[in-house]
């Protein structure tokens, strides 16, 4: 699964999501984690309450089952929400991305919290809609 973190250091989960320019991805399984891709995002990202700056952020999370924030308006988290993706606030600003990665693998290895199981089957749900709107 791919999971996704809003950092300005590539290190920290220290950006808002609205505000983030980079968005760290990585492909996470039961044994290992892989750097994916950074994310880079233009424009006016201020926290102005502007949604428009939502929108190329969601559409680039699409395969993503997961997206760690440091913080993150109720109208974004919403909408990752509806297209079936989680987000989780860091635990601080100092949180470590590889921290979160490595629990992640351990987690997946061992039994997932329901939390996670429902966000995996979710992605799996999803992706199996779009396979069947596919035409052959």
């Amino acid at each position: 699964m791919k999971i996704a973190f809003t950092t300005s250091d590539n290190i920290h989960i220290n950006a808002h999501f609205g505000s983030a320019n980079k968005i760290d991805v990585y492909e996470v399984d039961q044994t290992r984690y892989d750097f994916v891709e950074t994310l880079r995002f233009d424009g006016n990202l201020s926290e102005d309450g502007n949604e428009d700056k939502l929108l190329p952020k969601i559409q680039a999370l699409h395969d993503c089952t997961i997206v760690y924030v440091s913080t993150i308006g109720g109208s974004a988290a919403a909408r990752l929400i509806k297209q079936r993706i989680t987000p989780i606030k860091a635990q601080s600003e100092e949180q470590e991305i590889t921290d979160v990665l490595t629990k992640l693998v351990q987690t997946l290895s061992g039994s997932p919290p329901p939390w996670l199981r429902k966000a995996l089957q979710q992605r799996i749900t999803n992706f199996d809609e779009i396979e069947e709107e596919v035409p052959v």
